[in-house]
């Protein structure tokens, strides 16, 4: 099977809080979602048709054709889908609103005959689109704001870091992110929001087994060490003499 391999941006969506509203609610809030993006590729010169796309069930993954800028993803395209989700909340019953993640990358995938897709950047994305600052954000964030944007650290120093028209530096916040076996820095971003994003909190992100958790080493002057952990729990161990 013949593969190529190319460098492109890449763009995927997840629709917040989809489980539970039943097969009516979520086909209609999928075809919102779908024709929304077509609509917003469109207007930000992306050719939606020559894009590659993958159903994610409550979502989509759009590879994006060869030579598309890269600014455009950010603005005018996320920019125009968020207020064309505002617009459709405006006039939606609560089970139809529609608020999203969305995660931006770019690197080298491999491309099949068949318009498959594969490679390590379609990781990083999954990674990012299922980030917990990016679903915290969402979640504390007032419900006009209709989406919280994550792009990777690559991307940010294309795109974002620049100032390039319609896209401001300040908005981001950057936040570490460890899902699954990836690792890294990234930039949030909440459109419709004002300022940057608010820091989460110890509730929106519990600690993880193995995260690296800092701790506090003091030795006692007696015979035995003092382990103190952030949360304030000290345990005491003796040595013998």
């Amino acid at each position: 099977m013949t593969q190529t391999r190319e460098h492109r941006a890449l763009l995927a969506v997840d629709i917040a809080h989809s489980a539970g509203r039943g097969d009516v609610a979520l086909h209609r809030i999928r075809e919102a979602l779908s024709q929304a993006l077509a609509e917003s590729f469109e207007l930000s010169g992306i050719d939606w048709h020559a894009s590659l796309r993958d159903d994610l069930g409550d979502g989509m993954r759009v590879t994006t054709p060869p030579g598309t800028p890269k600014t455009r993803l950010i603005h005018p395209l996320v920019h125009d889908l968020t207020a064309r989700l505002r617009a459709h909340n405006r006039l939606a019953a609560p089970p139809a609103r529609i608020r999203v993640r969305i995660a931006l990358h770019a690197g080298d995938v491999c491309l099949g005959p068949r318009g498959q897709v594969t490679g390590r950047p379609l990781e990083v994305l999954a990674r990012l689109l299922d980030a917990a600052p990016a679903r915290a954000a969402l979640a504390r964030a007032p419900e006009a704001v209709t989406a919280s944007l994550l792009v990777s650290q690559p991307f940010y120093d294309d795109t974002v870091h620049h100032g390039y028209p319609g896209i401001e530096p300040e908005a981001f916040r950057r936040v570490s992110l460890a899902e699954k076996e990836y690792a890294a820095d990234a930039w949030l971003y909440l459109p419709g929001h004002e300022g940057v994003p608010p820091v989460p909190g110890p509730a929106d992100a519990p600690a993880r087994a193995g995260s690296g958790e800092p701790k506090m080493i003091n030795k006692a002057s007696g015979n035995g060490v003092v382990y103190a952990t952030q949360n304030g729990t000290q345990n005491i161990h003796h040595g013998r003499r």
